[in-house]
């Protein structure tokens, strides 16, 4: 048998290793979840970004599980699978020094998940926050760590099924099936990021029309007539800027005084609520629009720009 072993010592290490890659993967983004969950239910101040919510971080830990997760519990799978059947020495050099490996890796996770926890109460996220990712933190890399030195320490492990083991390895799956099912609750669904990033391309399209329609103005003294006047004026202003990215929609622009004028869209959103999917909180609040046919007013001058006392957005008529 020890031939077996020491012909097959590729292979083994091959698993181990690929088993450690999946786990540190889905370890860590457990913890994100539960993370962001955290941040999602327990609001802090508006603004304050240190530990707040992230829906693009809530959807990179969720693709994260779903592809290594199952790769981890095949490989894990596999490995008792060797070790059941006593291919796989218990006292093998492969199986001791990377299984050893693992706690370490467990231990450094641990660890950094802990002084990062910390540096976010001390930069002052609410107390029950912090002790709520800090019990996360340490429950996820106590189960990794004391699942793997138990593992290591078993002295019968051919044609052994143990029950502890298997617990484990249920428990964990668990976990990771929870995490999923709890983030499908506070993650932004896919066709609601996608009309999202849609009327963000609208927002950003008004926002060079109206830097066109500025300049304009100052060089002539008075608004275009029509968007068609400052795409003729200015060669960077093309076709797509003036039209809707997915309908095809032509934007309606309409003159209301000699410096306000109006740009109109249909949006599949609405930005008004401060939500933290919305990348429009760098944008002044001009741009603010509801849901549906919304025409946004604006006011040009020549020293810079100038907004309007109601720039909340008004419904075509």
């Amino acid at each position: 048998m020890e031939t077996t072993n020491s012909n097959h010592s590729a292979k083994f290490a091959f698993f181990y290793m690929l088993s450690l890659v999946a786990l540190i993967f889905t370890a860590l983004s457990a913890g994100m979840i539960i993370f962001q969950i955290i941040n999602k239910l327990i609001p802090d101040v508006p603004g304050f970004f240190q530990g707040g919510f992230s829906d693009s971080s809530l959807k990179y830990a969720i693709s994260q599980m779903i592809i290594a997760a199952p790769i981890f519990f095949l490989t894990m799978r596999q490995i008792h699978r060797y070790l059941y059947s006593g291919e796989l020495d218990n006292n093998s050099g492969i199986r001791k020094w990377l299984t050893y490996f693992m706690l370490f890796v467990s231990s450094v996770v641990l660890i950094g998940w802990l002084i990062g926890t910390l540096n976010s109460f001390m930069q002052g996220e609410l107390t029950t926050k912090f002790l709520l990712k800090a019990i996360t933190a340490t429950g996820i890399s106590a189960t990794v760590f004391s699942y793997f030195l138990y593992d290591i320490k078993r002295k019968e492990v051919k044609g052994v099924r143990d029950a502890r083991i298997r617990m484990f390895l249920i428990g964990s799956l668990i976990i990771v099936a929870a995490a999923l099912i709890g983030s499908l609750f506070v993650v932004e669904p896919p066709a609601e990021a996608r009309n999202r990033k849609l009327d963000q391309l609208v927002i950003e399209n008004f926002v060079q029309i109206d830097q066109a329609v500025s300049v304009y103005y100052a060089e002539n003294f008075k608004l275009p007539e029509s968007l068609q006047v400052i795409q003729n004026e200015f060669s960077y202003i093309r076709d797509e800027d003036l039209s809707d990215p997915e309908t095809k929609a032509a934007y309606i622009y309409k003159i209301s005084d000699d410096k306000a004028y109006e740009l109109c869209a249909t949006f599949r959103t609405s930005n008004l609520d401060g939500s933290e999917n919305n990348d429009y909180r760098f944008y002044d609040k001009s741009w603010l629009h509801d849901s549906g046919e919304q025409c946004l007013k604006q006011i040009v001058h020549t020293e810079g720009k100038e907004f309007p006392l109601e720039a909340r957005p008004q419904p075509i008529d």
